[in-house]
């Protein structure tokens, strides 16, 4: 099968889920025979570049201009109207203007076209300018696609329930649980402290809510003095939460990792005592299952497509409620037995439902349906192969 997948960033150039998910789809694909091309921005070059990367073909293009946090790059059309190269077309999240062209140039040409949904609210702009674009483009897109791509059956939903009428495949995200496991090194840095390590991973921007994370330490600390707060990665919120730190006498229990290489991810979870994502908006973020994949437990944001895994594994809590975000992480660091069970159990479910070689699997049958015919290319459904968990928060306690 020939795949032209158009994506506005990709790893490693730019780190995050949806860049590794797009990087490692296309490197799995390419290594089960399909051709695969990649067509993205970079600001690393002044003229388009081809390259070849892992397996597969990347094209890179110069952005012509930003708004909002989206970059606008050339000659997406002029790629396109390469079709007859291609089976099908996979764009990436409605948020980006270049799968919005795709989506466009697609429907008028009658192209085989997938859409994936990476999260429906972009962390990088404007919350009211995402939320308008939904509704609006964004829907217009995911109706022009033979199929769209949702990681749970929570965004199916809300795309129904915005209107979107087009074909919708859940297809759960998935990672390596071979390569983010509890065995193997530990973050030397996160390891040798002799209190409790929480660390927060992502990156440092408003979406994530890293100033969430710090301001909840700072109570933290009262009812447990040795913790210490690790941030693992980079981004504009950097300088202002260094600051802080400084202004609130924090400097000896918080420590800026910036960018840690995604080859070196599993010795930070495996370091970690618990993991924090306060997040205001996510998809289905991948670092949920790595840190769980580890066996480390996860307190997060009461999201509906991650409150049902995580509330098996730790804790959640509404967006914005630091005095929450304080207790349900010191009552968990208070209580190592808690912590080894819900790790534990956080392991077995990612290994059981969450394995990257399904998601491979799956995504690439879906595709080649849209690919060969033209009727429906899959139904709305919940697996029911896929073996049931059935232990809850309350199972472990009562141990």
């Amino acid at each position: 099968m020939r795949i032209l997948r158009v994506a506005q960033d990709i790893f490693p150039e730019t780190v995050g889920g949806a860049p590794y998910h797009i990087h490692a789809l296309s490197r799995d694909q390419a290594a089960r025979g399909h051709d695969v091309t990649v067509l993205t921005v970079s600001g690393e070059v002044d003229q388009r570049e081809t390259v070849e990367r892992d397996g597969y073909t990347l094209i890179r293009q110069p952005p012509r201009a930003e708004i909002l946090g989206n970059q606008l790059f050339t000659n997406t059309i002029g790629t396109l109207r390469n079709n007859a190269d291609y089976d099908v077309v996979h764009a990436h999240s409605h948020l980006f203007f270049s799968s919005n062209v795709a989506a466009a140039y697609c429907r008028l040409e009658d192209i085989p076209l997938a859409v994936t949904c990476h999260g429906l609210n972009s962390q990088r702009g404007p919350f009211w300018f995402s939320r308008a674009h939904l509704r609006t483009l964004g829907k217009w897109t995911y109706d022009s696609a033979d199929v769209t791509f949702c990681y749970t059956d929570i965004e199916r939903s809300k795309l129904r329930n915005l209107g979107v009428d087009a074909d919708i495949a859940v297809v759960n995200n998935g990672i390596d649980t071979d390569r983010f496991s509890p065995s193997g090194p530990k973050h030397e840095g996160i390891d040798a402290t002799p209190g409790p390590a929480i660390a927060f991973v992502g990156r440092l921007v408003d979406g994530k809510r890293p100033q969430d994370a710090l301001a909840a330490f700072a109570e933290i600390r009262d009812r447990c003095p040795d913790a210490q707060l690790f941030f693992c990665g980079d981004g504009p919120m950097r300088d202002s939460l260094e600051n802080t730190v400084t202004e609130t006498g924090l400097d000896d229990a918080v420590t800026f990792l910036g960018r840690v290489p995604y080859s070196e991810m599993p010795t930070v979870f495996r370091a970690a005592d618990l993991f924090v994502l306060p997040s205001r908006t996510e998809g289905f973020p991948r670092t949920v299952l790595e840190a769980l994949s580890c066996e480390t437990p996860v307190v997060a944001s009461n999201l509906e497509q991650t409150s049902k895994i995580v509330e098996q594994t730790g804790a959640t809590v509404e967006v914005g409620d630091i005095e929450g975000l304080a207790t349900a992480v010191a009552d968990l660091i208070e209580d190592e037995q808690l912590l080894s069970d819900l790790g534990n159990h956080g392991r077995r479910i990612v290994t059981t439902r969450y394995d990257w070689e399904d998601t491979v699997r799956e995504t690439t049958n879906v595709l080649g349906q849209v690919a060969a015919i033209s009727e429906p290319a899959t139904t709305e459904r919940e697996d029911p192969s896929r073996p049931q968990i059935p232990l809850t928060r309350d199972d472990l306690e009562s141990k």
